[in-house]
């Protein structure tokens, strides 16, 4: 892989990622979940499992309900792991909770764009 095509597979996670945290924040449960795959998997411990962007919206839109917001990552750091996906590790913090992500896996999609098809994070307080 060149240099040209991992900057722009990191370039598409961080504008991903960025589209993601700008939809919590702003309250969008729907616009949390256009960020992950169809049938996207993602881990919220120690909530539970959730299978596809309806499940992850509920969720979202569930959590954003609650008063969650102002999410911000801390110390991120991106892995290409092929050509096509990027793993996202961090912690975050919010005003309600903070904890870590331990596994966001971000693919390449067909119109350029990344999506998450694997997120498993921890809130820890």
């Amino acid at each position: 892989m060149s240099n040209q095509e991992n900057a722009a597979l990191l370039a598409a996670v961080s504008a991903a990622s960025e589209r993601w945290k700008n939809a919590f924040n702003s309250g969008d449960g729907a616009g949390c979940a256009a960020q992950y795959e169809a049938d996207a998997v993602m881990h919220a411990r120690p909530f539970g499992t959730f299978t596809g962007t309806k499940q992850i919206q509920a969720f979202w839109d569930n959590l954003i309900s609650q008063g969650f917001s102002d999410v911000e990552y801390v110390e991120p750091k991106m892995e290409v792991v092929d050509a096509n996906s990027v793993l996202l590790t961090s912690g975050w913090k919010m005003n309600n909770a903070s904890g870590v992500i331990h596994k966001e896996l971000w693919v390449l999609q067909t119109d350029g764009t990344a999506k998450l098809r694997e997120d498993d994070f921890e809130a820890q307080g």
